[in-house]
């Protein structure tokens, strides 16, 4: 934007050239045209001054010159000279109509209505850098110490405005674009800069003109702006002193109780609880019914105490040194968790689901789970535009800028698969984070300034007044109800301790912490301008204080009989029904994932059809649909079919289905095309699978933005809303998921551990070596095998279905599918089964299209089910005594050691055994496999290098099947990148191992 010169010298400068051009021929002015803004609204700071006087000269000569909207700026202006000062119409003066006046002076009028509105845009833009943010009185709240010289801060720099002191008297025409004038068009300049410094510059910092949208940055400034739209009523000021009070004490409280306990407690940010309370209050009027919220370990007691109305009992009993994990049912720390409460909110009498998302120290993960979780409950509830379900994010100022998944989760917020329509986001801005100076910590001026990246409006309160943050709490509910958009909320407060209460903050920050040690508390503060108003008494506050003060003692003292942590305190996500009262499976079985043939058959027509009209497809996908409508003819399944197959399957029987990720749409392979786009209208698109049945479940298929962490994060939200959902998430390719790392290791592997949280998402991963590079090779295996749970050494006895219970003590399920039956039954046991664990499927690349890599209906129909170990049914099987090897693998590899054994005619020698589960491990198919071939020897085949894949998770599991007859390792030696870049390298290594792998006379004496 070009800024608005001083309009003295601008009108000096061009007023005679202009006064030569009118009347020269007609010009037609128009704002969108000539200013760089966009908007129909005057926009002065978007236009020269040169241009804005050329124009007003047009326009004496013919209104109809100029833009509608500045015709109507210019008419207002004349209409509102002021007589009284010896002013006259703007018109009148510089078209000569008084002799009195001199073309000087009519230009002084001009300039001076211009350089008052652009001082008013000034303040709504950069106002926020000179607002008294920090309670501190040492920080700006940026890191920007410059205070812009267009916002005026003494009467001396009126003139860079063209202005004189004499001009604070003079009444000014207010532009559209303000609200501080109330019900009056003009007021006096002096009363503007005071107006304009009450609601820009005192305790709440306000940014949001960069958003583009004008209705929206009109509804900022009139919440804003309206001259005491700030006010509060004796009963909320009443209300917030009461919170206040709950949320003090209860620190204090516990500091007295645990004092050298870790608590992460709230103190120099007490004014959050209130907080948090005004926006589901303001929520719940406007219709909320569920509130999910997230947020980092500091303050989470006191929001479950305050909040979300955790049993303070139970919150106290979580501080019993004597208190053992199985008692916690938790493998996390009390500040750590979540939970989920329904309730009547007292100041709508409605009632409100408050979930509060348990979360590791790793800070902003929880942020993308939170907004899948969210989704998900809006998509169960038919909330369509977010009216009954929202999601508060709380965050820490150094978190909120430097964690790169908080930027992932903000571009999830307008996509329309991916959209909770807003979400409050709510920074608790300590300035400091671990012992890290902002200035260290961030390049950005705000810690919020990520939000400015989707025209969030950013709203900056001084957290020592909690009346300004009560109001700006109230606002930014009412425009997430509003306007469906994110919002932000800046608490600009301090950390009264270090990191922990144990620990020393003034190694690092002896300043700040000198003057946090003079500092008084906010709540002594508030209650004392309440005395001095009126408002309460010194005796009523404290009863009030005495009151809570009973109330943590007698919780205190019940916590003392408590034997056993009840689970419902600290579950985030239960699900009602699904589970026995104690949290037990309703069965231990799994029943047959085969359907009847005639099901089979019609998925497969409509996924080799086109269920619209008129409906013009591509002649390539033709040939691909055409190519599934013969695999039918002839009872057979690819990769692709399978998968529509289990889908639809579920999809018949009311279960949603969710497939999310980057290109899942088409498949990044070009196999898939769950949905079809219509080659000659733009935007027209099928989804062939919500076409298989009436009253069928809803099948969501959505490409996601390029992101893993975030899209990761969602999709396991979304799958902890609901057990009777298939939620996938796919990677482009295996290797993606390194950037997703922390919500594998935080939630997935760990979560049922941590939380007791059952999750049943599912995570297919393109794997397999190819020769095209190191890179999208390997899914990494090994890494998901290293935090299996199932012990190595010791094999597993149970007494009923062992593969259920083997399942059921997993913490997640492992597998490689060689075939499309498998990939099949694998998705259904999913949701077939009596509880929920995460599923990782290796899927494959080159198997998709390989003709071998077929199933027959056979396999899928009903009365089959997923085999995790598919054994050698070819000659070697049929005189297994005669077998001198047993090759075991899994996945790809198989069909290139077929092929092999095939060339060499070795099908009587060599067995071939295929592990479709990986882990939990098959110690009891295995063992079969084992001693069916009591003469062979035992070598684990795979194609990745040794150091990686399968073979350091197989081995001590072999070993323990069978001690005597140890298992050979082949395959590529140890490496450092997962697959070497060089075409032919890679089949030279894959010719190597397939030798190995049958070289009989090599593996007698040990040599290879």
């Amino acid at each position: 934007m070009n800024q608005l010169r001083p309009l003295a010298g601008a009108l000096r400068s061009s007023s005679q050239w202009m006064r030569g051009h009118v009347g020269t021929g007609k010009r037609v002015f128009d704002l969108r045209r000539n200013c760089s803004s966009g908007v129909t609204e005057p926009s002065l700071a978007a236009c020269s001054s040169s241009y804005v006087v050329e124009m007003y000269y047009a326009w004496l000569e013919d209104h109809k010159n100029v833009h509608e909207s500045w015709d109507a700026y210019f008419r207002n202006a004349e209409a509102s000279s002021s007589v009284e000062s010896g002013e006259k119409p703007l018109s009148m003066l510089l078209q000569g109509r008084t002799m009195s006046q001199t073309p000087a002076m009519s230009e002084k009028v001009v300039e001076d209505h211009l350089a008052v509105h652009t001082l008013i845009r000034a303040y709504q833009v950069r106002g926020h850098h000179v607002a008294r943010l920090d309670p501190l009185g040492i920080l700006t709240a940026d890191l920007d110490s410059f205070v812009p010289s267009d916002l005026i801060t003494s009467i001396d720099k009126l003139a860079s405005y063209g202005l004189e002191e004499s001009d604070l008297d003079k009444s000014f025409q207010l532009p559209l674009t303000t609200f501080i004038g109330g019900n009056e068009n003009t007021l006096p300049l002096r009363e503007i800069i005071h107006r304009l410094e009450t609601s820009y510059c005192g305790h709440t910092g306000v940014e949001f003109m960069f958003i583009n949208n004008m209705e929206q940055c009109q509804w900022i400034r009139q919440k804003f702006e309206t001259p005491g739209i700030m006010k509060f009523s004796a009963r909320e000021k009443r209300t917030l002193l009461a919170r206040l009070v709950r949320s003090t004490r209860f620190e204090d409280f516990l500091a007295r109780k645990w004092s050298s306990e870790k608590r992460f407690g709230l103190e120099g940010c007490e004014v959050l609880i209130p907080a948090l309370k005004m926006i589901i209050d303001k929520s719940s009027e406007a219709g909320i019914e569920s509130v999910i919220m997230g947020m980092p370990h500091r303050g989470r007691l006191n929001v479950l105490a305050n909040v979300v109305r955790k049993d303070l009992d139970q919150i106290f009993c979580q501080f019993d040194p004597k208190l053992e994990a199985a008692d916690e049912g938790s493998g996390d720390v009390k500040y750590h968790l979540g939970m989920y409460h329904e309730r009547i909110n007292r100041e709508t009498d409605k009632n409100i689901t408050l979930s509060l998302m348990a979360n590791p120290s790793h800070l902003e993960a929880v942020d993308p789970v939170v907004q899948g979780k969210t989704k998900a409950e809006q998509f169960y509830r038919g909330d369509t535009e977010g009216r009954r379900v929202m999601s508060i994010l709380m965050h820490g100022d150094a978190a909120f800028a430097g964690q790169g998944v908080v930027y992932e989760t903000f571009h999830l917020s307008e996509l329309p698969s991916y959209t909770t329509y807003g979400t409050i986001h709510v920074v608790v801005n300590n300035q400091i984070g671990f012992t890290t100076d902002p200035r260290m910590a961030r390049s950005s001026p705000y810690p919020t300034d990520v939000a400015r990246v989707v025209n969030a409006p950013i709203f900056h309160v001084n957290a020592d007044d909690p009346e300004a943050v009560m109001y700006v709490c109230k606002i930014a509910a009412e425009w997430r109800t509003t306007f469906n958009k994110d919002v932000v909320i800046d608490l600009v407060c301090y950390r009264r301790f270090g990191h922990n209460e144990m620990d020393e903050p003034m190694f690092t920050q002896p300043l700040m912490y000198k003057q946090i040690r003079k500092q008084e508390h906010v709540l002594k503060k508030y209650a004392d301008k309440l005395i001095s108003e009126g408002v309460v008494t010194l005796q009523e506050f404290e009863e009030e204080v005495a009151k809570y003060d009973k109330i943590c003692e007698e919780a205190y003292t019940s916590s003392k009989d408590e034997k056993i942590l009840h689970i419902r305190h600290w579950l985030d996500s239960p699900w009602p029904d699904f589970f026995k009262p104690d949290g037990e499976p309703k069965s231990m079985s799994c029943p047959s994932t085969g359907l009847s043939e005639e099901v089979l058959k019609h998925i497969g027509e409509v996924a080799s059809s086109v269920p619209l009209k008129d409906f013009a497809i591509h002649s390539g996908l033709s040939r691909i649909l055409r190519g599934r409508a013969d695999m039918i003819t002839k009872r057979m399944a690819d990769w692709a079919l399978a998968e529509y197959m289990a889908f639809g399957s579920l999809l018949k029987d009311g279960i949603h289905v969710r497939l999310s990720g980057q290109d899942v749409e088409r498949g990044t392979f070009s196999h898939r095309h769950h949905v079809l786009h219509d080659q000659e209208v733009d935007k027209r698109f099928c989804v062939p699978m919500n076409h298989l049945w009436q009253n069928q479940a809803l099948y969501t298929v959505c490409n996601s933005s390029l992101s893993e962490y975030g899209v990761l994060g969602f999709e396991l939200g979304f799958a902890m809303a609901n057990p009777n959902a298939l939620v996938c998430w796919e990677a482009q390719f295996g290797d993606f998921h390194n950037t997703a790392q922390c919500i594998i290791d935080q939630f997935i592997s760990a979560g049922q551990a941590k939380w007791v949280r059952h999750n049943g998402i599912v995570l297919l991963l393109p794997h397999g070596m190819e020769g095209m590079g190191p890179e999208h090779s390997s899914a990494r295996p090994e890494r998901f095998l290293q935090m299996s749970k199932d012990d190595p050494d010791r094999y597993p006895e149970y007494t009923g279905d062992f593969e259920v219970q083997q399942l059921y003590d997993c913490n997640w399920i492992v597998v490689n599918c060689s075939t499309p039956a498998s990939y099949f039954h694998v998705l259904r046991r999913q949701i077939l089964l009596p509880f929920r664990k995460p599923l990782i499927i290796f899927t494959p690349k080159s198997l998709l299209r390989l003709p071998e890599a077929r199933s027959s209906f056979d396999e899928m129909v009903t009365g089959t089910k997923f085999i995790r170990v598919i054994p050698d049914d070819g000659p070697a099987s049929k005189n297994p005594e005669k077998v001198k090897r047993v090759i075991f693998c899994t996945g790809k590899v198989y069909y290139e050691l077929a092929k092999e054994r095939k060339q060499l005619k070795l099908e009587e020698n060599v067995a071939i055994v295929r592990l479709e589960q990986i882990s939990p491990f098959p110690f009891d198919l295995i063992k079969a496999e084992v001693e069916k071939y009591s003469n062979a020897e035992l070598i684990w085949c795979q194609e990745e290098h040794k150091n990686m894949g399968y073979y350091d998770y197989i081995r001590p599991r072999f070993l323990t099947v069978q001690p005597k007859n140890p298992i050979w390792y082949v395959g590529r030696d140890p490496a450092a990148a997962p697959a070497t870049g060089n075409k032919f390298t890679h089949l030279a290594e894959l010719k190597r191992f397939l030798d190995t792998a049958f070289n009989l006379e090599a593996f007698q004496d040990k040599s290879f």
